[in-house]
């Protein structure tokens, strides 16, 4: 927050579910500086097949104006960084409970450099 880091970027995981979102100075006002961004990828197999959009990705949805994306479905994030931007490309499974599943861009998301917070790509 202090500005001695240009643009932060946080990627975690194994939530059995996939985030875009933006990291607040002050969670309890929304309107505060975005001050890095978050990438949280899924599992490939755990949990079994998944849903894209489930009645918990509403919910969170609903109640964090800071996370732009959701999605419960299997799979992982693909990313490329340059000197201008971080591109997370979040890829996933229509089902991982049999084999031949074929692997898809549910969303893409980037972060620009000396701007904080995630945007779609």
């Amino acid at each position: 927050a202090d500005g001695t880091v240009r643009n932060m970027v946080v990627i975690t995981g194994d939530r059995h579910q996939a985030y875009a979102c933006d990291l607040k100075a002050d969670f309890e006002r929304p309107d505060s500086p975005t001050v890095a961004s978050e990438f949280v990828a899924t599992s490939v197999t755990s949990g079994g097949d998944g849903a894209d959009i489930d009645d918990l990705g509403r919910t969170f949805l609903a109640a964090n104006p800071h996370m732009k994306f959701f999605s419960a479905q299997r799979g992982y994030i693909r990313v490329n960084v340059d000197k201008d931007r971080w591109k997370g490309d979040f890829r996933v499974l229509p089902y991982v409970t049999r084999p031949g599943a074929p692997v898809s861009t549910r969303a893409t998301y980037i972060v620009e450099d000396r701007k904080p917070g995630v945007q779609q790509g």
